[in-house]
């Protein structure tokens, strides 16, 4: 299925270049990319434009994947009937959706850092994960006040749960392909580690800003 992978990857790609943060951004007359952290994605876009928007952003970056994922369902649905190979398939198009939001050939592939698009693909593909992700995402963002933060440890999570889930549930003995499923996740996973690298280093020289719902004067966050 190496063709089917890279059409999976390619409906994806397509979906997740709609650069929703910056398009809001455009609606009201603003350039996330010359503004706050200069980042397109939810957190920025909640400093420079506020709740509101930042909710649209969150949602439509989310559904990109989801998008992603249905329609690489409805192309392969009837042509391969193998359900797990089908599940293979849909996560390579949220995945591809993912590379679409961070490297947007449309914006010069300078895009987001994966988190709210790689949350449509949990929700598309690995439901049962979503509320361990949420509570693990919220703690610690309500604890600490750092995005960054919440984002890095509910990516490392995510690969947990997926690896833990694989084993009890018995899914690497009866599905062939959950092992290339769980190699995915962990490789996006890294990926939005690596996007968060500035992050990471100010996280350990104690200079990151924190987010707040009430200012928009912070620099750096998703």
């Amino acid at each position: 299925m190496i063709l089917e992978r890279l059409i999976s990857l390619a409906i994806g790609y397509v979906c997740g270049m709609f650069v929703s943060g910056y398009l809001i951004g455009k609606l009201k007359h603003r350039d996330l990319r010359k503004e706050g952290s200069g980042n397109i994605g939810t957190t920025n876009t909640l400093r420079v434009l506020g709740v509101p928007y930042a909710v649209i952003t969150l949602l439509c970056d989310v559904f990109k994947a989801i998008l992603a994922a249905l329609v690489v369902w409805l192309v392969f649905h009837g042509r391969i009937e193998d359900v797990n190979a089908q599940n293979l398939l849909m996560i390579y198009g949220a995945a591809g959706a993912v590379l679409g939001h961070d490297f947007p050939c449309v914006m010069k592939f300078k895009g987001g850092k994966g988190v709210a698009t790689t949350l449509g693909l949990l929700i598309a593909i690995f439901p049962k994960c979503f509320w361990i992700e949420a509570v693990v995402f919220i703690g610690l963002v309500a604890l600490t006040r750092y995005v960054s933060l919440g984002s890095i440890i509910a990516m490392l999570a995510f690969v947990a749960q997926v690896i833990v889930f694989g084993f009890v549930d018995g899914l690497y003995e009866s599905n062939p392909y959950y092992l290339e499923m769980t190699i995915i996740v962990a490789a996006l996973a890294a990926l939005s580690i690596f996007l968060h690298r500035s992050n990471v280093m100010r996280l350990l020289s104690g200079t990151e800003n924190k987010i707040s719902f009430h200012s928009n004067k912070a620099k750096e966050g998703e």
